[in-house]
């Protein structure tokens, strides 16, 4: 049974840090791309970064970019973000997905492409 399993999250203050995880069963994360969305109430879901384990390729939206760091332990099937100057407008609840199998966008993330998702973990930040 596929299964991606999200933990991590919580509250933190404005300009403070969270590791997220995501971890992996029923599958290798070498053949599927993992990305991280995240949704805030009333808002569509959003892509924030993604990963191919199976060449080190990353990607990051324009959201993530010079804050967040995507990474992957192929030996704990396992994709990390971890998530540093956090802001007041990324709280959300932060979904981990699979595309695949070997074959996935690298370049663009759209909800769609993901066939399989975790059930989200929470992010809160006070200012």
């Amino acid at each position: 049974e596929v299964q991606l399993v999200e933990s991590g999250g919580g509250l933190v203050q404005a300009g403070g840090s969270l590791r997220l995880s995501c971890v992996a069963s029923g599958f290798s994360i070498d053949d599927y791309a993992i990305g991280w969305f995240r949704q805030a109430p009333g808002t569509e879901r959003e892509g924030v970064s993604c990963i191919s384990s199976a060449d080190g390729s990353t990607y990051y939206t324009a959201s993530a970019k010079g804050r967040f760091t995507i990474s992957s332990d192929d030996a704990k099937n396992t994709v990390y973000l971890q998530m540093d100057h956090l802001k007041p407008e990324d709280p959300a609840v932060y979904y981990c997905a699979a595309e695949g199998p070997l074959e996935w966008h690298m370049g663009v993330m759209k909800a769609e492409h993901y066939g399989y998702w975790g059930q989200g973990t929470q992010v809160t930040v006070s200012s």
